[in-house]
């Protein structure tokens, strides 16, 4: 639907045949304005025709036969931002120039709509102020960098132009000349009527998906000169003598966020896709986004978080985990659940899978068709799962400690439910972080009873802190340590938060464009339901992981102090299998690799799915989507050297890891059926949200 700035450049089919117009804007006439004109078929493009003089009555009450004529959407976005760029110096009455150009050819219905709307607005404006107020009090050390990382760059700044005067001079000149380039270029294309903006390399961005970005030369401007503006920004920081790689690495995720948080496409006068949705909708677009906006504003206290997803398509245990199964055991902190077999015979050993709690188990049952659980049952496995407590403020003192004994008590119901003195367990992320320091604590102890052990996708060593750098600083865990001590929990709230500023564009800032600007429902769809789902953690166990896992690396340096024993990630020896992701930025395969290569089992195999960290893992056979790389034990020559020597097969990792599983499994017996139990699957917890 998109046009260029010429497409009013076009005959228009005039009684008495006027003159073809320029290339210009189309503006405001009285013949396409004021005057009514004859009935005509609404095209793609706008056509009006001359009418004879009339009464002004007959003018001022416009009849089915005697409308006035509607510019399509092309030609009022082309109104727009013509009266966008030709008003600017004219401050407060760009606004309205802007809506006298949308509202240019109402009709009685698009008024009274228009005033309907209008109504809504005042209504909303209301609730969201309403809402706005009953945010908290916010706590300025999750809030942003703390003032050391800003007095660092601004020395670093002023060194720099006090020891290299030339360099910072060059980049300022290079910065105005480029600005100064691009107004000429916009400037002249005005002026011979040009159509179309000169050809650039930003149309790979998607960001600037929409044709009017490279065609139109008010968008084009507006892109280039966005996109000068941050590679000074870029180049000024990269100039900076910082004094270490962390304070680079926190300067440049910081100025990554200011760059992405002033794109134009995050700003209605300069987004052409949300100017069109406006016009083809009348506004109704803008209504809607600000509807989505108020729900968001008032679902989470007075905190602005743009929906992911639509929470009311899903239903746990009805449309979303939905695995035949019933809980066998409840403690306050888990419950365990048992999933029916659906083989006559199942392996001797049975499984049992932690999955992390900063989320829910359900994402490994998501549906049928790419359902892990399900998977496991079909390939003979008495599976065995556990679903973590929501924790509220009660839980503050809830520990490592008092996870690693959940393990163990799981491990134990395990047993003694199958009658199994051995057993195979999963982690999956934090849960396999939590693994391994139980195993280690098994092996201080002498006790054997897991047969083998599978980490996906998890974190032992954070000697590299990866992206969460700027997240792993004093100043950071300083205010979640205040956090907790204000609400007893690291909030989901502020987690989910942290998350999506690892990847603004794609959780932050283009979700918000669609619901507040294009006034679109968030979509249907259960991954982000799942991932919007989050949990809280208890105080006690958040810092402790910071603290001592994730800023010191206890655990693979001097050790992780736990109920008495000094854990080392040297006693992880049992059987192990790793699986981790390509592109994972949460939990990087490399420094997952790093991990396991210090581990002391002798019996390790290494798994690389293609993709990301949930991607990768819920890979199901059926999609043949993402490959993966294998390989054995050999690890001293670094993960480099580990690719290039495995072995990359196309499809999912879920069958190779199912038959280095079988091999551990213990011979066939007949199936375990669980009985009634206490209730059926998903159980209760699950359905617990964070507040």
């Amino acid at each position: 639907m998109a046009r260029s700035a010429g497409s009013g450049g076009k005959k228009a089919a005039r009684a008495g045949g006027e003159k073809e117009t320029t290339g210009k804007p189309v503006r405001p006439t009285p013949e396409t304005s004021g005057k009514p004109a004859s009935a005509a078929p609404r095209k793609r493009r706008a056509v009006a025709e001359s009418a004879p003089p009339s009464d002004p009555a007959a003018d001022a009450a416009p009849s089915p036969d005697n409308a006035p004529a509607v510019a399509s959407p092309e030609v009022q976005l082309d109104q727009v931002a013509s009266t966008r760029s030709g008003s600017a110096a004219e401050g407060g009455r760009a606004p309205q120039a802007m809506a006298d150009a949308l509202a240019q050819g109402s009709s009685k219905a698009t008024a009274r709509k228009l005033a309907e709307n209008i109504e809504r607005i005042e209504t909303l404006g209301k609730r969201l102020m309403s809402a706005l107020s009953t945010r908290p009090m916010p706590n300025p050390g999750i809030e942003a960098p703390g003032p050391d990382l800003l007095m660092t760059a601004a020395n670093a700044w002023m060194k720099t132009l006090s020891e290299q005067p030339a360099r910072v001079l060059e980049t300022q000149v290079n910065y105005w000349g480029d600005t100064l380039k691009n107004y000429a270029n916009v400037q002249m294309a005005v002026a011979r009527g040009q159509a179309a903006a000169d050809h650039d390399d930003a149309s790979l961005d998607k960001r600037f998906s929409n044709p009017l970005w490279q065609s139109h030369p008010y968008f084009n401007f507006v892109k280039r000169q966005y996109l000068i503006n941050a590679k000074a920004l870029k180049d000024a920081t990269q100039n900076l003598q910082l004094p270490d790689d962390t304070a680079r690495r926190r300067i440049d995720w910081l100025t990554s966020q200011i760059v992405d948080m002033m794109a134009p496409t995050n700003f209605l006068a300069t987004n052409p896709d949300a100017l069109e949705r406006a016009i083809q909708t009348e506004g109704e677009s803008l209504v809607k986004g600000l509807e989505n906006l108020v729900r968001d504003v008032e679902r989470n206290g007075g905190d602005i978080v743009v929906s992911l997803a639509d929470r009311d398509a899903f239903t746990v245990g009805e449309n979303i985990g939905t695995s035949d199964g019933v809980v066998v055991h409840r403690t306050p902190l888990y419950e365990l659940i048992q999933y029916k077999p659906a083989t006559e015979q199942v392996h001797e050993v049975p499984l049992l899978v932690f999955p992390p709690w900063i989320n829910k188990f359900y994402i490994l049952d998501l549906k049928p068709q790419n359902s892990l659980v399900k998977w496991l049952v079909e390939q003979g496995h008495t599976l065995f799962i556990v679903s973590w407590r929501n924790p509220d403020a009660s839980f503050a003192d809830v520990g490592m400690e008092d996870y690693v004994s959940a393990y163990l008590d799981a491990m134990d119901r395990v047993r003694d439910l199958t009658a199994q003195p051995r057993l195979n367990v999963v982690g999956y992320c934090i849960a396999g972080t939590t693994l391994s320091l139980t195993l280690a604590l098994l092996k201080q102890r002498g006790d054997d009873r897991v047969n083998s052990a599978t980490l996906f996708t998890t974190l032992t060593d954070f000697s590299d802190q990866g992206e969460f750098v700027s997240f792993l600083q004093d100043d950071f865990v300083n205010g979640i340590a205040d956090e907790v001590e204000r609400h007893g929990l690291l909030r989901a709230k502020l987690m989910s938060r942290t998350m999506s500023f690892l990847r603004p564009n794609d959780l932050v800032w283009g979700p918000a464009i669609r619901s507040y600007m294009m006034g679109e429902m968030p979509p249907a769809f259960d991954l982000l339901y799942w991932n919007g789902d989050s949990t809280n953690l208890p105080g006690k166990m958040a810092m402790q992981y910071l603290r001592g896992l994730c800023q010191r690396n206890a655990f693979a340096a001097e050790g992780f102090d736990l109920m008495g024993h000094k854990l080392h990630i040297s006693d992880v020896t049992v059987p192990l299998c790793a699986v981790t992701c390509e592109s994972d930025h949460i939990a990087p395969w490399k420094d997952s690799w790093t991990g396991v290569a210090q581990m002391g089992s002798k019996d390790k195999t290494f798994i690389l799915s293609e993709s990301g960290h949930i991607a990768g893992i819920v890979n199901p056979p059926s999609k043949k989507k993402y490959g993966h790389y294998m390989g054995g034990s050999d690890f001293t020559h670094g993960h480099q050297s580990w690719k290039e020597s495995s072995s990359f097969a196309k499809g999912s990792w879920w069958p190779r890891w199912g038959e280095w599983l079988a091999e551990r499994a213990g011979r066939m017996v007949p199936a375990r059926d669980p009985g009634q139990g206490l209730y059926p699957a998903p159980g209760n917890y699950v359905h617990e949200r964070a507040a």
